[in-house]
């Protein structure tokens, strides 16, 4: 008893096993992480362009452009977030955590006020 495919069952087995390597090969040389593709968790705007482009503030890394601050999801309040922002960068104008801004309230908290 031999156990070989038939010409079309090896051709199939090929083509699955390139389009598997192909996929395999585009998601590990993916310049963005998949958890990152959906768009940043939060996002804040400085009243004074960031000194730094990338920073640490509040427990989550901040990649900063401008005025414009974007990060990942932290373990914290949002507004423990931004209060470490506001440490690190000054004044934060507006922040938006999953969608969902700070009431004005809690921005002058995050600010100190």
């Amino acid at each position: 008893m031999t156990l070989s495919l038939p010409r079309t069952g090896r051709f199939t087995v090929l083509a699955l096993a390139l389009v598997y390597t192909g996929l395999s090969f585009g998601v590990a040389t993916s310049t963005t992480p998949l958890a990152a593709q959906s768009g940043a968790y939060y996002t804040a705007t400085l009243a004074q362009p960031a000194a730094d482009d990338r920073a640490v503030a509040g427990g989550v890394a901040w990649a900063c452009q401008d005025t414009t601050c974007v990060a990942n999801k932290g373990s914290s309040r949002p507004s423990r977030i931004c209060r470490g922002l506001a440490r690190e960068f000054g004044e934060v104008t507006s922040f938006i955590a999953n969608g969902e801004a700070l009431t004005e309230e809690d921005l002058a908290r995050c600010n100190g006020n």
